[in-house]
């Protein structure tokens, strides 16, 4: 099949689809929730992770102040909830009371964890640094929250309990096929 090879980079949704989740925040008495599809682990020991914010957001503004964020991870049947919280900005409207937002208490930080999330991070900034137009800020993990029995016994999400969001990218938002899922070990597979 013949590729299509061009300089010209353009919105570059082509590494898409990406785990769907919702960074939130507190400072202040105010609060804020932003979609993100943009993050990552990036150590086991201590436990790090990022994400890329674009500095103009409020989110960003309240992160800065309280020097920690939530990472929320939600189900597809929570989509338009992600996409609403994507769409909207958080100095104009209270996102928690407008669309219904649902918390739990926090265990180490006051970073807002949503009911719905399956799985939450409460995490506490350690760096962040410009690349460009976002600022990948770096959190230490704290603090866990999962709903009981959604992850395997091998410690991943157990797509029979939950179906994660995705996004595919241009407002589109997908999950996975369960019947996909195959297991290629690396005992067997990196040994070829």
């Amino acid at each position: 099949m013949p590729k299509i090879k061009s300089e010209e980079v353009g919105a570059f949704f082509q590494h898409y689809p990406k785990v769907a989740a919702v960074l939130t925040v507190s400072a202040r008495d105010k609060r804020n929730a932003m979609a993100v599809a943009w993050h990552s682990t990036i150590s086991f020991k201590p436990p790090l992770y990022g994400v890329a914010v674009a500095p103009k957001r409020f989110t960003y503004q309240l992160l800065l102040e309280s020097k920690e964020f939530g990472i929320n991870f939600m189900p597809f049947e929570a989509a338009e909830l992600v996409a609403s919280v994507g769409g909207s900005g958080g100095k104009e409207i209270e996102k928690f009371i407008k669309f219904g937002i649902a918390e739990e208490k926090p265990l180490k930080t006051s970073v807002p964890i949503l009911q719905d999330a399956y799985v939450a991070y409460e995490c506490k900034l350690v760096d962040n640094k410009t690349y460009g137009d976002h600022v990948w800020v770096v959190g230490e993990i704290v603090a866990v929250h999962c709903i009981d029995g959604v992850l395997t016994s091998k410690g991943t999400l157990d797509l029979n309990r939950v179906s994660p969001t995705l996004y595919l990218g241009a407002e589109f938002y997908i999950t996975v096929d369960r019947k996909s899922v195959r297991l290629l070990d690396r005992d067997t597979y990196g040994r070829r």
